[in-house]
């Protein structure tokens, strides 16, 4: 057996490869900061988990003690000032220890480019990852793609918002430059075959799909799959980058911080200069995906809520990633806490429907406009707002971004720990708990936890406590009120419905 080792394996593409390898008859070990997050993943019993961090060499060397194939998925997408030098480091540190260790194959995924000109900053550095992985000393195959069609991919999901939303819209000039984009079944496909490629070969190959396609043609290809009018679009040289990812960022659920290298790369025309890799990778049967069926595809999945991994899965770079401390010694220390309870007439399976369904399109069960103000100020200063909306409308699973939250843990039916990633002056979480007896009248509990970072820390939180009693009360009681109602529904499903209490937002 070819043991494969997968990083990134929580992001978008690397969670949807383990299943694929693991269909290959591949052994597979993963290398994740957060092991609970790969306990959620339906394949998480068939894979090998190693926790530890790809910036750490002694856990890179754990990760790829007698690894034959190593999948190199990290990018600091939207990473914020310095990004450049950490992909360098990171991707320097891997190469180094993949040729100690004697590691057979190094596959990256890498963006597409041309060649010859000036690159936006986020493909400059991807196409220096490329090098220093292919200078490394183990064999490496770079696959170059542009933009990836499927569900939850954040290319995909920037066209398919600004589609739908703007009925008429003005745009960059780079909306007539062409792009060969690439269905992610068929990436996928060329990931896996990557990892039999001869140990001879050791270079870049571009990747793209039957169809190349200016953004504007992009864009009303998926208006036509949708089931859309025609898009009246007008194209304006004054929308730089900058001003056309902010444009983005208001407009889509991607924030300006991720729109900003996916709107740099368009202002390239990226369309693949050779096809070298079906002498080793043979396309998959019936060919590749042309860009409508991939659209279609991408869409039925949408709608069957069947979207397996999203661009939100990948923790946001620059968010606090710090669990809430379990030590008894913290309780009452540096956390300053809004504990909140009451008994409600439900049942526990009713009440809980209504707190893991809480979030998206349900709402916040709570004050609207503080709570939309709220997202908006995060939105103006990078951070995800509301917009990311959530995975699953019923369920949620470790790892999952819930607008802008991050589920950090979850018992079912007992416990939701929500994380923010919100820009704020230290670190915060929200528990939402069932407790009781079975048989009894369930209590829910509301936790609005802070850990301050200095002064501006405790300034913050005193300026918002007036306000407690309005978002966290009114949470309390609309979300007691929503479970009894449910409850009440005779031969009605439990499940939460999104009916939300007076002034819940949706």
């Amino acid at each position: 057996m070819t043991l494969v080792l997968v990083t990134g394996a929580t992001g978008y593409i690397g969670g949807r490869l383990v299943p694929e390898l693991l269909a290959a008859g591949y052994d597979v070990r993963v290398l994740a900061r957060h092991a609970e997050r790969i306990a959620s993943r339906d394949w998480s019993r068939d894979v090998e988990v190693i926790c530890g961090d790809a910036t750490s060499r002694a856990d890179l060397r754990r990760a790829l003690d007698g690894v034959d194939v190593a999948y190199y998925l990290i990018h600091a997408l939207g990473g914020g000032p310095g990004f450049e030098e950490r992909d360098r480091s990171t991707a320097r540190g891997f190469a180094v220890v993949a040729r100690e260790l004697e590691v057979g194959r190094v596959v990256y995924l890498g963006g597409l480019y041309p060649r010859g000109e000036r690159l936006s900053p986020h493909l400059e550095s991807r196409r220096e990852v490329e090098e220093i992985l292919l200078d490394g000393g183990a064999p490496t195959v770079v696959l170059r793609a542009a933009v990836i069609l499927g569900s939850g991919s954040a290319s995909f999901e920037m066209m398919r918002y600004l589609t739908e939303r703007l009925p008429a819209m003005v745009a960059p000039r780079w909306i007539e430059n062409r792009i060969q984009p690439i269905a992610v079944r068929d990436v996928l496909h060329y990931l896996v075959g990557a990892a039999s490629v001869p140990a001879t070969v050791s270079r870049g190959f571009d990747i793209g799909g039957p169809d190349v396609l200016t953004y504007r043609e992009m864009m009303q290809g998926y208006a036509a799959a949708a089931g859309l009018h025609h898009r009246l679009i007008r194209a304006v040289p004054v929308l730089t980058p900058r001003l056309a990812s902010l444009w983005v960022g208001l407009v889509t659920p991607v924030p300006p911080a991720i729109a900003r290298p996916l709107v740099g790369s368009l202002v390239h025309e990226v369309v693949a200069q050779e096809d070298d890799i079906k002498q080793y990778v043979p396309d998959p049967p019936g060919g590749l995906t042309d860009f409508a069926t991939a659209v279609s595809l991408a869409l039925k999945r949408i709608r069957e809520l069947d979207v397996r991994t999203s661009w939100v899965s990948a923790s946001t770079p620059g968010a606090p990633s710090d669990p809430l401390p379990d030590d008894p010694d913290w309780a009452g220390g540096s956390l300053l806490v809004d504990d909140r309870s009451s008994t409600v007439d439900t049942t526990r399976e009713a009440l809980w429907a209504v707190v893991e369904g809480i979030g998206g399109a349900n709402g916040w069960y709570s004050w609207r406009l503080g709570w939309v103000a709220r997202g908006v100020m995060d939105r103006l200063f990078g951070g995800p707002g509301l917009r990311r909306g959530r995975r699953h409308p019923h369920h949620l699973a470790p790892g999952d971004a819930l607008d802008w939250w991050r589920v950090e843990k979850i018992v079912p039916g007992r416990l939701l720990r929500l994380r923010a990633e919100l820009r704020l002056p230290g670190l915060a979480w929200l528990e939402l708990s069932v407790e009781g007896e079975p048989g009894e009248r369930p209590t829910f509990r509301q936790r609005a936890i802070f850990s301050p970072r200095g002064l501006p820390g405790q300034l913050y939180w005193w300026a918002i406590s007036p306000f407690h009693a309005v978002v966290f009360g009114g949470m309390q009681r609309n979300i007691a009120r929503a479970a009894e109602q449910d409850g009440q529904a005779a031969g009605g499903d439990t499940r939460a419905s999104g009916r939300e209490g007076p002034g819940a937002p949706r």
